[in-house]
């Protein structure tokens, strides 16, 4: 049975097949409407540095045969071939599009989907509707990337513009040709020449091991045949002249597009933060602290906004606000804003009045916490008032413009304060952790222990720093953010920095001392709360 996928939906691809030879359908359709589907073939910064690898109707296939364009078949608009071990290393996404031709927008369409085929059986689908779009001309269907395994993602995505701007977007360049130059024939083998591996034009005839199998008795019609081997495509846009696309160059960089290289956050030294892509759960030695276990990408990391050029226009000038592209199901939309993917199987918690915007089924509601939490909360200061947030959509959080940054645990353990957190998976566990010190009331400090599988989003004001835990490091109480589970954390007292470092405190100043084996954090935030 195939999997039902919804847009932001992620899984790799050996659960969903142990195959690697697939093929992937798309079906659109819409009164009066046709439509360019096509595959872009990204490198590791999602640009389309070799134009071989830009699968359409004038170039159907790579080099290698590892992408190949199939046409319309087994009642799919269009049909692709992919052979995942023969895809070379630079190709890291295949991204499939779906573009219209001419006049139109994708709030037009009819219900259609994408899906996956292997071994002849459909392992996974990816359903989307004219509903969810309104005046785009292009959508980016879905996803099949490389990290660290080949894994597929239902992005949905619309975009304005055509086929171009698509292409542009992947930093592309569209260059016309002279009106003289004869049209280019595209290479469709004929039908009496189609590849064994292609399911055949009989709907009675056996699906073969990689195609795909016969299409649904209610499955939409085609809005449009392939042509035949030996004739010339219809053109794309109005021009007459063919267009031969080329790889950028690095001659044009759309709005909003982050420059290339990698973000550090400011008065980072030089190398000291890990690259986007580090093993999660892995931690720097002291002395160059990177990232928390599974985070992608360093503190204060983000998108740096390209500057916009005088002339554009108003759509051009919003463009770099634009929503960011769906990632997992915590994205960061920016330094101060994250995006939580909800389905109805899997809610989130998040502080209450942190919810900006939200789009589709989403339900609110107040997360009690019982006689116990609230005693725990008054005595502990680590009480939280949150909202419990269900349904199938996106979500929008953010604090007052503090700094966000998502923590995802893989099976580990972290240790927040609940003054620092703003949202965390529901399928975590919780536990409020009081920190040994003698001297103070109640006998010591406390603290939130995050355990499991799952993400905590952490906010802080000003970008924060993290230190790797020494012999004697030394953080306010009041400025510790997070540790790793594996620091002890003690509880100090400090009556000489009373009047100067705390001068307008009359009780003693609060430190907290960390211990722990070279690998273990803390992270600080310029701000005391």
């Amino acid at each position: 049975m195939a999997r039902e996928f919804q847009r932001g939906h992620k899984a790799k691809i050996s659960d969903l097949t142990a195959g690697t030879d697939l093929y992937v359908g798309v079906q659109i359709s819409g009164p009066g409407l046709t439509f360019d589907i096509s595959c872009f073939g990204l490198d590791a910064d999602e640009r389309l540095s070799d134009d071989r690898y830009f699968i359409f109707f004038n170039q159907p296939k790579s080099p290698e045969d590892s992408i190949q364009l199939l046409g319309a078949q087994s009642g799919d608009t269009e049909s692709f071939r992919v052979t995942l071990d023969q895809i070379p290393s630079q190709i890291q996404k295949l991204s499939f599009t779906a573009t219209i031709d001419g006049a139109g927008q994708m709030s037009q369409i009819a219900p259609g989907y994408l899906r996956i085929v292997a071994g002849g059986e459909e392992v996974a689908r990816y359903s989307f509707e004219g509903s969810e779009f309104s005046t785009e001309r292009a959508v980016m269907l879905g996803d099949l990337y490389l990290k660290d395994v080949w894994r597929f993602a239902a992005v949905g995505q619309g975009f304005d513009g055509g086929l171009d701007a698509l292409l542009k977007n992947f930093g592309g360049e569209v260059a016309e040709e002279e009106p003289e130059a004869a049209p280019q024939q595209p290479a469709v083998p004929a039908q009496s020449q189609a590849p064994a591996f292609a399911p055949p034009p009989q709907a009675t005839a056996p699906a073969p091991s990689f195609g795909a199998p016969p299409a649904p008795a209610q499955a939409a019609p085609s809005p449009a045949a392939p042509p035949a081997a030996g004739t010339t495509p219809p053109a794309p846009t109005a021009p007459t002249s063919p267009q031969t696309f080329t790889p950028p160059g690095q001659t044009f960089t759309p709005p909003g597009a982050p420059p290339a290289g990698q973000f550090a956050p400011p008065g980072a030294p030089a190398g000291q933060f890990t690259p986007p892509g580090a093993v999660a759960g892995q931690f720097a030695p002291p002395g160059a602290p990177g990232v928390f276990p599974g985070q992608a990408q360093p503190f204060g990391g983000g998108t740096q906004l390209a500057p916009v050029p005088p002339e554009a226009n108003v759509r051009v000038v919003l463009t770099k606000y634009a929503e960011a592209p769906v990632g997992d199901r915590w994205t960061e939309q920016n330094t101060n804003l994250v995006r939580a993917t909800l389905t109805k199987d899997a809610p989130i918690l998040a502080k209450q009045g942190s919810m900006v915007a939200y789009q589709g089924d989403i339900d609110f509601a107040h997360k009690g916490s019982g006689l116990l939490g609230k005693l725990t909360g008054a005595l502990t200061g680590q009480g939280m008032s949150l909202m419990r947030c269900t349904g199938n959509g996106e979500v929008f959080l953010a604090d007052e413009a503090s700094r966000v940054f998502v923590i995802r645990l893989q099976g580990e353990q972290i240790y927040t304060s609940a003054q620092g957190v703003l949202a965390f998976d529901e399928s975590l566990e919780t536990e409020v952790r009081r920190i040994e010190g003698a001297g103070l009331p109640g006998g010591g400090f406390f603290s939130m222990l995050f355990s499991g599988t799952g993400a905590v989003v952490v906010k802080t004001r000003g970008v924060p720093v993290v230190l790797p835990v020494g012999a004697a490091t030394y953080v306010d109480g009041n400025a510790v953010i997070a540790w790793s589970a594996g620091a002890q954390a003690v509880t100090t007292t400090s009556l000489r920095l009373r009047r100067s470092g705390y001068a307008r405190q009359t009780t003693e100043a609060v430190n907290l001392q960390f211990r722990g084996a070279p690998g273990n954090f803390v992270v600080v935030q310029p701000f005391e709360v």
